[in-house]
Order: structure tokens, then C-alpha cells, then sequence
């Protein structure tokens, strides 16, 4: 819900301020209205629910993956696409996947979402509502800001969603903002941020030219320097920094490419998600013997590195897929 509304029509009946709390408290449980807000009054209950929309969000419509990955489309009330991602596991993981922005302005070629409209930043509350959809569903316990937009570009609703996250029963360690490496807010993120929530940088090419290829953001800010701040995040919080490196078949998958990561990559530091290609319409993805040998090479080295499991491929729901046409 509209949080700043929820507030704003409590002051302006003279509700007293723990109120906007006990709704909050009630939402973030998982009540699926005002109706089941007992400790309210039957009326203030009615007024909210004719003032405050209980969601910032419309539900449109929703998919279900084979393996029980759920995608839902919403649209904001002034109309732009939103998606987000419920993921489940077998260990008893619920993993939801907001999107920060409406779109993506950043135009990385692998990436869906890079190749629709931008739209606009999301509100804390907008973001907030992808995750309520879900724990409405069923208790949540991870969350990922992976899915549409570059959360570290709408830094200050990104962080106000962030810090409520608890309260839904997500802790900050089982939070995480991934960044393509945007310099203003990473910088920010690094000085401000002392809740142990993880940073994880979207890499995919240790080569500055290849890079640049894949992810324009590179010229601008280039790789070195984003490096730089990950490691100034280790010396300040002591935890460590999770590299996202999608595997991309004759372009990034190369023992010379594998090489060269390591040289960029401290193991205290870091640690490697290798992500298998989504198809998206613009690569082919890496084999899965390519993988290992990459791996390997990591391996080796003592690089701590993991392949990401994927999830829900078959709704276009995995990593780098998410987009809206219409």
C-alpha cells in the first residue's frame, strides 16, 4: 500500500501516530485486507478502505513455472509494467525477485529488460507491494532486487523498501541489491549501508573492451573503479561481495576469459555466481561442459564460485528475461 497515504489520511482523522503502525504490522503478516485488522475500528476500517488502496499495484496476470516458479505482471496506477518473480526450492527457500524500475534505462545487451521502454522508478511502497503479492501466497524468507532496473539508480526507495523487509520476515543478510556497477549509488551504498545486506555486482566480462560491449554502463563507469568500491565495502563491513557472470557462448566462456577474471578477483572478497543464459533472442548460452571448464579455472585458483540454479526458464521468469511488450 501507499504508505505515505496510509499516514497522511491517519494524521488528517487524528488518528493517533502507532496506527499507521498496526496496519503495517497486519500487512506485512500477510492479511489479505483491511477487514481482518481487527485490532481497528470497524470504521476507521471503512475509511481506509475506501481512502488507502490496500495495493500501489494492479494485478494483470500471472505464471507458473514447471518447477513452481510464479511471474506476475502488475501495472502501477499510472500504468507502466511491472514484473516480479517468486522462486521456490526444495530446501524450503522462498525467494522473491522485485524489480526496482518499470524497464531498464542501462541498454545491457543480454538483458530483456534492457530492450523495452523505460518507464520510471518505483516507489518503496510499489516495491513493496511485489512482495506482499507473494506473502500473501506463503511465508517469504529471501529476496533479490534482480528484476527489472538497476536498483542502485533509485537508490534512496530502493534502501526505504529495503530496511521494511524484516518486518515481512526477510532478514537483511537474506536480502540482496544487485548493481551493475552504477558509481553514485554504489558509493553511497558503501558509506551508508550498515545492515548486512549483500552486494552483489554484475560483472560478465573481465575484458574492458568485451565489457563495454555487453554493458555500455562500462565507459562510464569503468570496471576498475567499481572493483575499487567492492573492496572498500570488504574493508568497511567484512562481507564479502557476490560477482554475477552470465555465461555467454563464444563470447565470455573462454580459459583465457576464465583467467582473466581471476586476475581481477580477490577470494576474500568475492565469490562468482556463474549464470547459465537465459535465452533472451541476442545469444546463444554457454554449454554446460564450457561451464565447468570455466569453473575449473576458478576453481583452481581458489575463486569460491557456485552455477546458479535456474528458475522458471520456461515462463520467461529466469535471470535476464524479464520484459513487457505491451
Amino acid at each position: 500500500m501507499d504508505l505515505t497515504l496510509l499516514e497522511r489520511t491517519l494524521a488528517d482523522r487524528g488518528e493517533p501516530a502507532f496506527r499507521a503502525r498496526q496496519v503495517w504490522e497486519w500487512t506485512a503478516r500477510g492479511a489479505a485486507g483491511y477487514e481482518e485488522m481487527t485490532n481497528l475500528s470497524r470504521p476507521l476500517r471503512a475509511v481506509l478502505d475506501e481512502s488507502v488502496p490496500f495495493s500501489s499495484l494492479t494485478f494483470e496476470d500471472e505464471a507458473t513455472s514447471a518447477d513452481g516458479t510464479v511471474k506476475v505482471l502488475f501495472r502501477t496506477a499510472d500504468g507502466h509494467p511491472v514484473e516480479a518473480v517468486l522462486m521456490r526450492y526444495r530446501d524450503g527457500r522462498r525467494s522473491a525477485c522485485v524489480s526496482s524500475q518499470s524497464g531498464c534505462p542501462l541498454t545491457c545487451t543480454f538483458c530483456a529488460t534492457g530492450s523495452m521502454r523505460f518507464g520510471r522508478n518505483l516507489t518503496a511502497s510499489e516495491i513493496l507491494d511485489q512482495v506482499l503479492h507473494f506473502r500473501r501466497v506463503e511465508p517469504l524468507n529471501h529476496l533479490v532486487f534482480m528484476g527489472m532496473g538497476e536498483p542502485l539508480l533509485n537508490y534512496d526507495e530502493v534502501l526505504g523498501a529495503a530496511c521494511r523487509l524484516p518486518d515481512v520476515g526477510i532478514t537483511h543478510r537474506r536480502t540482496t541489491i544487485s548493481t551493475i556497477g552504477w558509481m553514485p549509488g554504489l558509493k553511497r551504498f558503501v558509506d551508508e549501508v550498515e545492515q548486512p545486506i549483500r552486494l552483489a555486482i554484475s560483472l560478465h566480462g573481465a575484458d574492458p573492451r568485451l565489457r563495454s560491449e555487453l554493458m555500455p554502463v562500462n565507459d562510464r563507469y569503468p570496471l576498475p573503479s567499481v572493483l575499487d568500491e567492492c573492496r572498500r565495502y570488504f574493508e568497511l563491513r567484512h562481507r564479502k561481495v557476490f560477482v554475477e557472470y552470465v555465461m555467454l557462448a563464444g563470447v565470455n566462456d573462454s580459459l583465457e576469459q576464465a583467467t582473466e577474471l581471476v586476475a581481477l578477483l580477490d577470494p576474500k572478497v568475492f565469490k562468482v555466481n556463474l549464470i547459465p543464459y537465459n535465452p533472451t533472442g541476442f545469444f546463444e548460452g554457454s554449454s554446460r561442459d564450457a561451464i565447468d571448464r570455466f569453473k575449473g579455472v576458478l576453481d583452481r585458483a581458489r575463486i569460491p564460485s557456485t552455477v546458479r540454479l535456474t528458475r522458471g526458464r520456461d515462463i520467461a521468469a529466469a535471470c535476464g528475461q524479464l520484459a513487457v511488450t505491451r
